[in-house]
């Protein structure tokens, strides 16, 4: 795995590349002399679990033929005040799942998802308490 960054400005707005050409745009906030162009570092990690457990998920319902017609993820972080650096001390993930769902099955593939196959969780429970819950929406 491959990450090449380029500084798009004189402060420190910053474009990510993969392997694949697929980019994302990465800046810091005011306080630090950045611009709010892009995601914060820290923003990342959160992004990266949510989109982790998200592919886990819709791959294990699709497995149990779920018809998940939609998913949404929202993923609060509180960080550790005043100390340098400042880890993230508490996650908490919400996963909003739509469709006609057996809810002991979505039940199962969170907790496959964020116990023991999401490798983002995995990484960031070794300094954060990590909490999950889910709601289902029938159609």
């Amino acid at each position: 795995m491959k990450i090449e960054l380029q500084r798009k400005n004189k402060a420190v707005h910053l474009e990510a590349v993969n392997e694949d050409g697929a980019t994302i745009q990465i800046d810091g906030s005011p306080a630090v002399g950045g611009e709010n162009k892009g995601f914060r570092p820290m923003q990342l990690l959160l992004a990266g679990l949510g989109g982790c457990s998200t592919i886990d998920i819709v791959g294990i319902l699709k497995k149990q033929r779920q018809e998940l017609e939609d998913i949404r993820v929202t993923v609060d972080g509180e960080r550790e005040p005043n100390v340098e650096p400042s880890l993230f001390q508490d996650i908490h993930v919400h996963f909003t799942l739509t469709g006609n769902l057996d809810e002991d099955k979505v039940r199962k593939a969170v907790d496959l998802s964020m116990e023991k196959y999401c490798s983002v969780a995995k990484t960031l429970e070794k300094t954060a308490r990590i909490t999950y819950d889910f709601k289902i929406v029938k159609k």
